[in-house]
């Protein structure tokens, strides 16, 4: 199996959801790194490149939202799935008008996930191509 040509980064501030979520990604193929929180998210983006990022919306510190805001001035092509509770629709919908390509309800299948990073990776390809 080919392995896809996009790299993911997944920040989320429990251990446990991070580490199965990068590790499901990777025995998929998916170049993935995970993080557990707003600074690393940023400061991993500074010195490597991805192409989505699976963020948690609420995370202590640096909420999801201001990683977002941060990711967008900063890195524009690169694209943003949100990880929303339940409670937490309106974070997803917010999100969404700040520039994230979409959000997933938590806890979230791999099923559901990865169409959406794909779809995600497209959509930068694309715009990375309009940008030229």
């Amino acid at each position: 199996m080919d392995r896809p040509p996009y790299r993911v980064l997944v920040v989320d501030d429990e251990p446990d959801f991070l580490e199965t979520l990068v590790r499901r990604l990777e025995r998929r193929q998916v170049e993935a790194l995970g993080v557990p929180g707003g600074r690393e998210a940023l400061e991993t983006l500074a010195e490597h490149s991805f192409d989505v990022v699976v963020l948690d919306v609420k995370m202590p510190g640096m909420d999801g939202l201001e990683v977002l805001k941060a990711i967008k001035t900063r890195w524009p092509l690169v694209e943003v799935i949100l990880l929303t509770g339940h409670a937490s629709v309106e974070s997803g919908l917010q999100g969404m008008e700040l520039g994230a390509f979409d959000y997933v309800m938590k806890p979230c299948k791999l099923a559901d996930l990865l169409p959406k990073i794909e779809l995600a990776y497209e959509r930068k390809c694309l715009r990375e191509k309009a940008s030229r």
